[in-house]
């Protein structure tokens, strides 16, 4: 009898799981014993860390697209369609488009973040961002568009995706006006909702001391309540107000819809065993990337190691032998400190980050990384 693997979602997560057990289930799938199916709604394969770059317009558009069915291994079975809900107990998958729901044996969630900027009145038609290709290029535009003013950067949701990226966008807008001879034309404040500037305690206490030396205003406790588009204010629920030119805000994420339609998790994520993946109270089902609750960021590096993780105790629950293969929190990261300085990170659920001194060495080699992505979402690297 043929095994079915699903796996709903074609991010980072989904994709790099599904090569992966392409290539580890080789014999298996050649023989007939197993099917992979990945399931995603859109044609492409989208990497999202390109955004940040085509704001400032060093990278195009096009840059952080490409079709699903270049990127997955020819030996998994692309259906382009949405998950809506699931039958645990005929193991079922009820999709948008289909007559007929799709089997699975196994069942993995990648699903992702989503943005929802209108859970804050007035964010949707006022407040820049950088986390998908559109508000990129809109972001882009309004910078070249200013002559001066106040830019505000609002975390305004946390999870969010890659938590690094508001410092890296406050790093790099300061040094772009300096290379420009207009960093004196402009205010730069900072806002984030906890009493310090980042999450994670480690990365707060590095990135404090550099966001003042360069001059960037910091609003702490600042959770963001309302944008006035009109007045061009944005107000937090502590009361405090900040007028903006341009606001670039982080907005809030939710999971994705069928997570809640299919009873496995609030607010679209999915509570998880942290170190096997699997998913609370439903028996074969995993859950990776940002839809999983581990307590590590929303990054795509966890969706990696997580994807290998999930991988290897498919490939031996499908064999008939024990499932030994555990995650321990690993995620890396790079952060730009400006536009060609930059630091890495490498931390779990033991070790904490520890920020290294930003170089020009290390942001040559996050872009390094960026340009190869494609060969790590084949799992080529």
């Amino acid at each position: 009898m043929t095994e079915h693997i699903a796996i709903v979602g074609g991010g980072t997560g989904g994709t790099v799981l599904a090569n992966t057990l392409a290539e580890k289930l080789d014999a298996e799938l050649a023989a007939g014993e197993v099917e992979i199916t990945l399931f995603n709604d859109d044609e492409d394969h989208v990497y999202k860390p390109v955004w940040l770059y085509v704001a400032f317009g060093q990278r195009e558009p096009a840059d952080g697209r490409r079709p699903l069915r270049e990127v997955v291994d020819d030996r998994v079975t692309i259906r382009q369609d949405y998950v809506v809900d699931v039958d645990y107990e005929r193991k079922k998958l009820e999709l948008v488009d289909a007559i007929d729901p799709a089997p699975y044996d196994k069942l993995v969630v990648a699903t992702g973040a989503q943005l929802e900027p209108e859970r804050v009145p007035g964010l949707a038609e006022a407040g820049h961002h950088f986390y998908s290709e559109e508000g990129a290029q809109a972001l882009r535009d309004g910078l070249l568009g200013m002559d001066g003013g106040h830019i505000v950067l609002s975390v305004v949701g946390t999870p969010h995706m890659c938590p690094a990226a508001p410092l890296e966008f406050t790093f790099m807008i300061d040094d772009w006006l300096r290379e420009r001879g207009r960093r004196e034309a402009f205010d730069i404040t900072y806002t984030y909702p906890i009493m310090r500037v980042h999450g994670n305690e480690h990365i707060a206490e590095w990135a404090d001391p550099r966001l003042r030396e360069r001059d960037i205003g910091i609003e702490t406790m600042f959770n963001a309540e309302a944008v006035d588009p009109e007045a061009q204010t944005i107000t937090s629920m502590e009361g405090t107000e900040l007028d903006y030119d341009l606001l670039v805000a982080i907005p809030p994420h939710t999971g994705s819809d069928f997570i809640e339609s299919a009873g496995l998790g609030d607010g679209g994520w999915v509570d998880v065993d942290k170190h096997t993946l699997e998913a609370v109270g439903f028996d074969d089902v995993y859950a990776i990337g940002d839809a999983a609750k581990t307590g590590v960021p929303k990054a795509g590096s966890a969706a990696h190691y997580q994807a290998n993780v999930v991988a290897q105790r498919l490939a031996s629950e499908l064999r008939g032998q024990p499932a030994t293969a555990v995650y321990g929190g690993k995620t890396i990261c790079f952060i730009e400190t400006g536009m060609d300085n930059a630091t890495f990170v490498e931390f779990d659920y033991e070790r904490p980050p520890e920020p290294s001194e930003p170089t020009r060495a290390m942001h040559w080699s996050k872009l390094a990384y960026n340009e190869s992505y494609w060969l790590t979402a084949r799992g080529l690297l």
